[in-house]
């Protein structure tokens, strides 16, 4: 383990906590309000405090992975969850209200990796590199590690399957028909599923993740 490494796990840990989490789960909140269920708003969710949006259980079990990661000398990475935002369905207006509403929350991901690519292209047009090893490099760092979660945040998210925001979009694409039959398979399986996506989230995810950070940050990091 050296130095770069814990730097690495304790910037990853304090952007999900800080940052990536509660912009997710407020863009959640905050769609949702305005497609017509007051409930996250009633729950006082539409705020970006960390506090408001931290789960112990999800928070917990990111930091744990994370040093986990760092302790087996394995790639820093991290599951967990932020406090799921609650949402009332039968309350919204629109057709496709579930689906804007799930995808508000891995799309303001995409907005933060864009936010912090920007940042990354700006430092590194000033030659700092993302390391440890002096103040400009280690926010290029920040920067850097900020696309990473929120890429990884995104593509993650909109996986379809339950509890996962892609699965709401998913049924709410399909037919009544399917989307029941999906609903019941998901019930099953789901868990299951998703354990075994959150083991391959790596071999599933860098295929797309590597290249469209590439592209964002404007050089071939990834």
């Amino acid at each position: 383990m050296t130095s770069l490494d814990l730097t690495y796990a304790v910037i990853w840990i304090a952007l999900f906590i800080l940052v990536s989490g509660p912009v997710h789960e407020c863009a959640h909140a905050f769609t949702a309000w305005k497609m017509g269920d007051g409930t996250a708003k009633l729950f006082g969710r539409i705020t970006l405090d960390p506090i408001t949006h931290f789960d112990p259980v999800g928070g917990g079990l990111l930091i744990i992975s994370v040093v986990l990661g760092l302790v087996t000398n394995s790639s820093v990475a991290g599951f967990g969850w932020a406090k799921p935002t609650p949402v009332n369905p039968y309350n919204l207006r629109g057709k496709y209200a579930d689906t804007i509403v799930a995808a508000a929350g891995p799309l303001s991901n995409l907005a933060l990796a864009i936010v912090f690519a920007i940042g990354f292209r700006f430092m590194w047009a000033g030659n700092a590199f993302p390391t440890n090893d002096n103040v400009p490099d280690l926010i290029a760092l920040i920067f850097y590690l900020g696309v990473e979660i929120n890429l990884l945040l995104m593509l993650f998210n909109f996986i379809p399957i339950a509890p996962l925001d892609g699965s709401h979009v998913l049924l709410d694409l399909v037919s009544p028909r399917t989307a029941m039959e999906l609903r019941s398979y998901m019930n099953q399986y789901g868990v299951m599923l998703l354990v075994v996506v959150v083991l391959l989230a790596g071999r599933i995810l860098q295929p797309i993740m590597a290249p469209l950070g590439n592209f964002l940050i404007g050089v071939p990091l990834y």
